[in-house]
């Protein structure tokens, strides 16, 4: 594609199908930031690990794509992000579900709060096993 067939290109594109480009673009940078940030978490934990942004990111970044795929009219672009959308929305319902049962009603103790269970730390994890030595 030469520089003159791109300019070509861009001056036949209305200024509403350029915002749905930027739209799109936009879209696919936050839709890629997933993995950035799971890539980050993993270097710094030195672990494989996928933190609670990444999916935020999945969906926020999915939900964009979504609507760019049906202004586009893409069945395989609109089946493949609507059935990611359902993915990542249930990770984050598991997640804030996750935050409503550790914490409990506001200045309610819960089961455990005093002391941790046998096997686990003060925050919920576990302890590395001890030798009997």
């Amino acid at each position: 594609m030469s520089a003159g067939s791109l300019a070509q290109w861009w001056a036949d594109k209305s200024t509403a199908e350029l915002v749905w480009l930027g739209i799109g673009l936009f879209a696919q940078l936050m839709f890629s930031m997933r993995f950035l940030i799971q890539w980050i978490a993993t270097e710094r934990a030195r672990a494989s690990i996928v933190p609670e942004t990444f999916w935020y990111f999945s969906f926020v970044g999915g939900l964009m794509l979504l609507s760019y795929a049906i202004h586009r009219m893409d069945p395989v672009f609109i089946i493949g992000q609507a059935t990611g959308l359902i993915i990542y929305s249930r990770n984050i319902y598991f997640i804030w579900q996750g935050k409503g049962v550790d914490k409990g009603p506001p200045g309610v103790p819960m089961d455990g709060d005093t002391k941790p269970s046998k096997g686990f730390d003060a925050d919920g994890l576990r302890e590395p096993a001890r030798s009997k030595a």
